[in-house]
């Protein structure tokens, strides 16, 4: 975003971190802990969300090691972790390790780091704003996070454990004691899930008015880099969706606890008691967890969208190809996220005419997504690309969502989904977009906005070390799932082997678990990176990218107040004065044209 030149010489100096505009005289807990600081608060998600994806990793090796070693201990790991199952990975506890392996990426790593870390960070820099519009409201949306963790957490740890699934389907989720741990463990489990409800709602509330009403002087809409703009868009879907998945919680809490039946149908008898006298439905759930949750899928991905089309930009010297058709496709995907949610349901009974309007309405969302991979291929055709550790990851990015995408078409058409529904080629499907995809967009805006966020830059040998067994390890382990799902492999199996026809996969899932180990040890590599930049990185200017957004005007770090003078916006991101020029001419000016305002 150019900006006039209102940083005067003496502050183009400073170093970074003095500020004189806004003097800051918090004390240390409410500067670093209680903060109210949106950068702060950025950093606070990012580093909760490392935690978890240290945790959320060590449960799927647990459960791809069981897929390649059927009851055999983990070398690493001491009996005692496991000694309720008598030092295995049982079948119930194995349940346990997918529900919770699930709930903790989506729930407290995916979400929270894109709409999260960088949402809070970058959205006021970006538009030219001090802050949020709600600082307080932003601190609560952080710390609602832990009792989330802590219900999770108590949960994975009760006896028993939550058992029902990430997706919690009654009636298994429902009813008491319908099951060997689905007692207090589940309902820790739904309180966890209601809290980060709220603590994305607060987010989301906030990101909108902040986005509408403290933009920078001359910032229009359609000025606005597609970074700002995906979060907009995100932040719409929580705000819409977000209440429907709260309700059915909060609702499933009172079938347990209060005896209600709103997923409880008659006639139901547990533990040879009375049969429940209610008339719920049990699908409504899945209607409702599905409404947000198929909208989820985009809150997860289209941030990452929106910031790999600003770094491919960064480092192919060249606009966002199709900047306005970018901003339609992503509202367009938004939109027919809605009313898709029913091809998770294609084998429930649905009516077939029904069946066929989710179908086509899903077969659709192609568009809008060919759409943006055009675009990213448009902004690289002819770019002097700079095939940096933000290059690749944002290639990768591209590269992912492009086989996720095309697998879903697969499974976007009934027939085929009848026969690879609850396969692997559907765990395949979401790792490749919610995993592959949306992590790579995620490590490369970590080691793009690394020195905006800490003043120093982040090692280019071992981003591009991290980078490349990241990626190895990513398609040896979920690739070859789709053979997997193809040849009739069930997913949630603890021992899928003993049905003679799949022992021949055996081979084929020791493969996946090496890929997985290569995977997770490379994850060393770029926690090496990040922490020991802080150290040893060099230091970094106000705009070592000699990027063309407008959080590259304030110092960096910035500080609180974020920019030496209110910026004034003249021109787009992705505009450039001399047509006859567009490379060279593209990047900022120290002044602006004399036919801008």
């Amino acid at each position: 975003m150019i900006v006039s030149s209102t940083i005067s010489a003496e502050s183009a100096a400073m170093p970074a971190g003095e500020h004189h505009a806004h003097h800051d005289n918090r004390w240390w807990i409410t500067k670093y802990v209680f903060s109210t600081d949106h950068k702060v608060i950025g950093i606070q998600f990012l580093l909760t969300t490392f935690l978890m994806l240290i945790i959320g990793g060590a449960m799927a090796l647990a459960i791809r090691w069981q897929l390649a070693f059927p009851w055999a201990q983990i070398p690493w790991i001491s009996e005692a972790l496991f000694a309720q199952h008598g030092g295995q990975i049982t079948p119930e506890f194995y349940t346990v390790l997918f529900t919770m392996h699930g709930t903790v990426m989506i729930f407290l790593v995916i979400i929270p780091i894109l709409a999260g870390a960088f949402g809070n960070f970058l959205i006021p820099l970006m538009i030219g704003a001090d802050d949020m519009a709600f600082p307080k409201l932003n601190m609560l949306s952080y710390w609602f996070m832990w009792p989330a963790i802590f219900c999770f957490g108590l949960s994975f740890l009760y006896e028993g454990g939550p058992s029902a699934g990430w997706t919690s389907y009654p009636l298994l989720a429902a009813l008491y004691d319908s099951a060997p741990g689905s007692g207090f463990a589940q309902t820790l489990w739904l309180w966890g899930i209601t809290f980060t409800g709220v603590s994305s709602m607060m987010g989301s509330i906030n990101y909108m008015t902040t986005i509408i009403n403290m933009r920078a002087p001359g910032m229009t809409f359609f000025r606005m880099p597609l970074t700002i703009w995906s979060m907009f868009i995100t932040a719409a879907l929580q705000a819409f969706a977000l209440p429907v998945l709260t309700a059915a919680g909060l609702m499933l809490l009172a079938d347990r606890e209060l005896g209600t039946c709103f997923f409880v149908p008659a006639g139901i008898v547990v533990n040879n008691a009375a049969p429940t006298v209610g008339g719920g439905q049990t699908l409504l759930w899945q209607h409702l967890f599905w409404f947000y949750s198929h909208p989820a899928v985009y809150i997860m991905l289209l941030p990452a969208m929106g910031m790999v089309s600003d770094m491919l930009a960064t480092m192919c010297r060249k606009p966002v190809f199709g900047y306005r058709p970018m901003v339609y496709s992503m509202s367009a995907i938004a939109g027919l996220g809605f009313i898709v949610w029913g091809h998770h349901m294609f084998i429930s009974g649905m009516n077939p005419a029904l069946g066929m309007t989710f179908m086509v309405a899903t077969i659709m969302i192609a568009l809008p997504s060919a759409v943006k991979v055009f675009n990213w291929i448009g902004t690289i055709w002819g770019g002097r690309i700079e095939f940096n550790t933000v290059t690749l990851n944002s290639i990768a990015f591209v590269s992912m969502f492009i086989v996720g995408g095309l697998s879903g078409i697969f499974m976007a058409a009934v027939p085929v989904d009848i026969y690879i529904h609850d396969t692997y080629f559907i765990v395949a499907h979401f790792h490749y977009i919610l995993f592959g995809s949306t992590l790579f967009g995620v490590f490369g805006a970590i080691q793009y906005w690394y020195p905006k966020m800490f003043g120093k830059m982040m090692s280019e040998r071992l981003g591009k070390i991290h980078f490349v067994l990241t990626f190895i390890g990513m398609n040896g382990t979920f690739f070859p799932m789709h053979m997997l799902g193809i040849a009739g492999m069930p997913r949630r199996y603890a021992n899928p082997y003993l049905h003679e026809y799949l022992e021949h996969l055996l081979p084929l899932n020791q493969f996946m678990t090496y890929a997985a180990i290569l995977m997770a040890a490379a994850q060393l590599i770029f926690f090496v990176n990040f922490f020991g930049s802080l150290m040893f990185g060099k230091k970094a200017g106000r705009n070592p990218w000699n990027a063309n957004t407008l959080e590259w005007q304030a110092p960096s770090p910035p500080p609180h107040g974020n920019f030496d003078a209110p910026p004034l916006v003249y021109r787009g991101p992705y505009e450039y004065s001399n047509p006859a020029h567009p490379q060279a001419d593209y990047w900022p000016q120290s002044e602006p044209p004399e036919s801008a305002s």
